[in-house]
């Protein structure tokens, strides 16, 4: 039950914004703007939530540090991705065919955070941390990770393969985040970091979504093996090697700091904000 009492409000919060964001497209300004509230909203609603089903404080998106971590994960994101496109790159399947739109990048922005914030909230704020109270960090991992993956089956250009990689890179590597920080603004960070640079500087698709007009215009081109074809780089085996390595480090951290949870196990909340320090 805490489960639906947090997971519908925030899903609400998310299919509204998205679809606010997508009728006034177009409009830069107004992207932004309905991008960013929705973020803003998304967490105001689920410390909320927690407040009223768990009956503690929403530590996990405690304001305090939130800025710092935020921005660390975002530096890791757009890191990452500049790994990845600079390996496409050298096997010949991405070049730089002039320059993109600002405009367009700056109201893609906005609908970036939206999808981070709320993406984050849902799948490792609310899912991953409530299965792995019962079933440990590593089963979470793995059980919200796949759901994480196949969510994007949905999106345009999806394919099965696409899925799989997002579910190892992301949805580990995300879940594995929280799990060193217990805080919901490093994946956060991460999320959005990683596809800031996708779209917004390298033009290249999002989990099959589409052409983006980011700030360059690229040309993605090869071996769909190499490149994540029509999908993008996100099912590129580089991306899935990059991200599980990151994976493996969170991990590792999480491991030293004593916050990986046992099968039905957990982490006190009252220790959460320590931990996220």
């Amino acid at each position: 039950m805490r489960l639906l009492k947090q997971l519908v409000p925030v899903a609400a919060v998310a299919l509204a914004g998205n679809t606010a964001v997508n009728a006034v497209q177009g409009n830069t300004l107004l992207t932004l703007v309905l991008g960013v509230a929705t973020a803003v909203l998304a967490v105001l609603v689920y410390a909320r939530m927690v407040r009223w089903s768990e009956r503690r404080a929403p530590v996990e998106v405690a304001a305090s540090g939130a800025a710092a971590a935020t921005g660390r994960g975002a530096l890791i994101g757009v890191g990452m991705f500049v790994a990845v496109i600079v390996n496409i790159a050298l096997v010949g399947g991405y070049r730089i065919d002039g320059l993109g739109s600002v405009a367009g990048a700056l109201g893609l922005a906005g609908f970036m955070a939206a999808a981070a914030v709320t993406e984050e909230v849902i799948f490792r704020g609310i899912l991953f941390r409530i299965v792995e109270e019962r079933a440990g960090t590593w089963a979470a991992l793995a059980l919200t990770g796949l759901v994480f993956g196949l969510s994007h089956l949905f999106n345009e250009h999806a394919n099965l393969w696409g899925a799989i990689a997002i579910a190892i890179e992301a949805g580990g590597m995300l879940a594995a985040a929280y799990a060193a920080t217990r805080t919901l603004w490093l994946p956060i960070g991460l999320h959005f970091g990683w596809n800031f640079a996708a779209a917004d500087i390298f033009g290249t698709e999002v989990s099959g979504n589409g052409a983006t007009p980011g700030l360059l215009h690229g040309v993605t081109s090869g071996p769909a093996l190499l490149t994540g074809g029509e999908f993008g780089p996100e099912a590129s085996p580089y991306a899935v090697v990059f991200g599980a390595l990151l994976t493996i480090v969170f991990m590792a951290v999480a491991r030293r700091r004593g916050t990986l949870v046992p099968r039905r196990g957990g982490v006190r909340a009252d220790a959460t904000a320590t931990l996220s320090r």
